[in-house]
């Protein structure tokens, strides 16, 4: 069964050592006289030590004057170098080190916000919703939707071919229509005439691809096409729809 509707508006400290550590005290050796003898007198100091002299002494100021010189001859070139630089030339020269740490802050900060840019830009789109009504429309229900605002896969609730006005609902809740298939027309096509656009929504019927859940319910087919004033609007889509008329009895999406 068929009708017809054309449309007028469109987030530990280890232990301590057992005796101290000797390493660095002085050896004492103890007189054998006195092991044996306790009473007998203090033993003679020994005498100092003499003073480094001869041939060895000698060889280590030799050394140590050659090593002197040595080192005089290296630095002389380089306090010369260092002379030679005046005030112009050094603070041109940190004058530049400043521009090229300049320059490689700047490199440095523009590939990192490249990189950036670029995973912002390859990050993937939200997936679209697969609800009756796209998210920009609200949350379901809506009220008071134009039939030119009807989306494909709308289901509606106390639906009304004839009227200005519907409520689109989830198809989830109970609902007496949906509208299973849309064709359009060009925005430059001529208006082709009632009976050919009747036909093309009786195609678009024939061709809904419904589930077959939609053998479960006493349906029929509602046609609605522009009428000669609201193609004039800018209408240009032909709907069908599978309504029944036992109420809002649906509650499922009768296309897959």
């Amino acid at each position: 069964m068929t009708e017809e509707n054309p449309r007028n508006d469109a987030g530990s400290i280890p232990p301590p050592p057992s005796r101290p550590p000797t390493s660095s005290l002085p050896v004492i050796t103890a007189d054998p006289a006195r092991r044996t003898n306790p009473s007998a007198g203090p033993t003679a100091a020994k005498p100092a030590r003499p003073a480094l002299t001869g041939p060895t002494f000698a060889g280590i100021q030799k050394a140590l004057s050659r090593t002197k010189k040595a080192l005089s001859r290296r630095a002389r070139p380089l306090v010369r170098r260092i002379r030679r630089q005046g005030p112009k030339r050094l603070a041109a020269a940190a004058a530049v080190l400043v521009v090229l740490a300049m320059l490689v802050w700047w490199a440095v900060t523009a590939f990192a916000g490249s990189g950036q840019a670029s995973a912002e830009n390859d990050s993937p789109a939200p997936a679209a919703s697969a609800a009756s009504a796209p998210a920009s429309r609200g949350a379901l229900p809506l009220e008071g939707v134009s039939p030119l605002d009807f989306q494909l896969r709308d289901c509606f609730q106390d639906f009304d071919p004839d009227a200005q006005q519907s409520t689109v609902v989830d198809c989830a809740t109970g609902h007496s229509a949906q509208l299973v298939a849309v064709e359009k027309y060009g925005s430059n096509d001529s208006y082709p005439g009632r009976d050919q656009l009747k036909q093309k929504a009786r195609d678009a019927c024939k061709t809904a691809p419904l589930t077959p859940k939609a053998g479960d319910y006493d349906l029929s087919y509602k046609l609605a096409y522009p009428s000669p004033r609201s193609w004039d609007m800018g209408d240009r889509r032909v709907d069908c729809y599978a309504v029944t008329n036992t109420g809002n009895v649906i509650k499922e999406s009768l296309l897959p």
